[in-house]
């Protein structure tokens, strides 16, 4: 699903409602995640790209789960700090964006 969406420019501000990556969401976006789908270069993360979409879903990054982004690292803005449903989880910029989520129009 995710090859058809576009991904708006790393600098750009998301707009509401629109569909982007995890790892371009600022802190205070929230949505729903409507995909997960680990790319295809296994050596960017560590662990096989299979490892890493069992570890994702694993968490809870699943369709339809409510998500908010709540901090970022100070340094290149890694690791962000995101709550997941009712649960807060930290992960890598490289790990976010796997996760497509669709904004919250305000």
């Amino acid at each position: 699903m995710h090859d058809t969406l576009a991904e708006p420019e790393k600098t750009a501000a998301a707009t509401d409602g629109a569909t982007v990556r995890l790892s371009v969401a600022k802190p205070g976006d929230r949505g729903v995640i409507v995909d997960v789908q680990a790319g295809r270069q296994s050596g960017d993360h560590g662990v096989s790209v299979d490892e890493l979409h069992r570890r994702l879903l694993e968490f809870g990054f699943v369709e339809g789960a409510r998500i908010e982004v709540l901090h970022e690292g100070a340094i290149w803005r890694d690791p962000i700090a995101v709550r997941l449903d009712d649960m807060r989880i930290g992960l890598r910029r490289r790990d976010a964006a796997d996760v497509w989520i669709q904004l919250d129009a305000e």
